[in-house]
């Protein structure tokens, strides 16, 4: 399948998951609904929305069940990225070439909306039309991928990193990483299979490498990458003398490592054949992708 045909499945996921979010937001009628709708309509790649909706369709989920679980992990991410942006965290002022929310707001603005936009995640997830024991268990393991033990677990290490004495080392920095990027791509990966009732052990093999790959990749662009493309400052972590895949590795040694990974996420998608492609080309995009 040409990588081109993969855009346009990445572009309709995005419209797909978009559509359903403007239409089920709280309406913009206070600062707090305007900041969640500028946070989570205000673009981006939609990766996460896109393999809830692929791993769906792997498993005969039907687009109906599979919307509220895609704009749940968007909802989630954006929240993310909302906190990440603030001083007190990786102080930001650009998000995808925009303000970010306490910038076009106000710091205060800007955590009510990252919670209210966490909660809403789990709103969508109740709502959705699926079976009640798949929901129960991907509101626990979405709890799981997003809290202490997932990505905020990871946020902390990689806060507390910034000011320690020794760099952190490259087991470190791939556990880290596990949590604070990976957990929420393994959910988004084994939101079909859940729903479903299958086996999500191919698609957690998949998304482990898929989410290492991604993080490389994200390293690499902070090197490389053109910061009016990227929306946002680069060469952070280089500034801070943070340890990073790059930093350990080396470029080359970060972007072979990177596609080592992809040969891995690919060959963990081989019970499903053909009707995975779609995932096979999402992991190869992962590394060639330029923000």
């Amino acid at each position: 399948m040409p990588v081109s045909t993969f855009n346009i499945a990445l572009g309709l996921a995005a419209t797909r998951v978009e559509s359903f979010l403007d239409a089920t937001l709280p309406p913009p009628d206070n600062a707090i609904a305007e900041g969640m709708r500028y946070a989570v309509l205000n673009g981006g790649k939609r990766l996460r929305a896109f393999l809830v909706m692929e791993s769906a369709a792997l498993h005969g989920i039907t687009p109906e069940v599979a919307n509220p679980m895609a704009a749940a992990i968007e909802c989630l991410h954006a929240y993310s990225l909302v906190h990440d942006d603030l001083p007190c965290m990786d102080d930001d002022d650009l998000r995808r070439g925009l303000p970010t929310v306490h910038i076009k707001w106000d710091e205060a603005t800007a955590v009510l909306v990252g919670d209210a936009l966490q909660t809403q995640a789990f709103q969508y997830l109740t709502e959705a039309s699926a079976d009640a024991s798949a929901v129960v268990r991907l509101v626990g393991s979405l709890a799981t991928a997003s809290g202490a033990l997932g990505m905020v677990g990871g946020q902390a290490m990689d806060i507390a990193a910034e000011t320690a004495d020794v760099p952190l080392t490259l087991p470190e920095i791939t556990a880290l990483q596990a949590l604070k990027t990976g957990a929420l791509i393994r959910w988004s990966t084994e939101a079909g299979a859940v729903l479903a009732g299958a086996d999500t052990t191919p698609l957690r093999a998949y998304a482990e490498a898929l989410g290492l790959a991604f993080q490389i990749q994200d390293d690499v662009l902070d090197i490389e990458g053109d910061p009016e493309a990227a929306g946002k400052r680069l060469r952070k972590d280089e500034a801070a003398g943070k340890a990073t895949f790059v930093s350990l590795l080396g470029l080359k040694g970060a972007k072979d490592r990177a596609r080592d990974l992809v040969d891995e996420a690919c060959t963990a998608l081989t019970p499903y054949g053909d009707a995975a492609e779609n995932l096979r080309q999402a992991a190869r995009y992962t590394i060639t992708r330029a923000t």
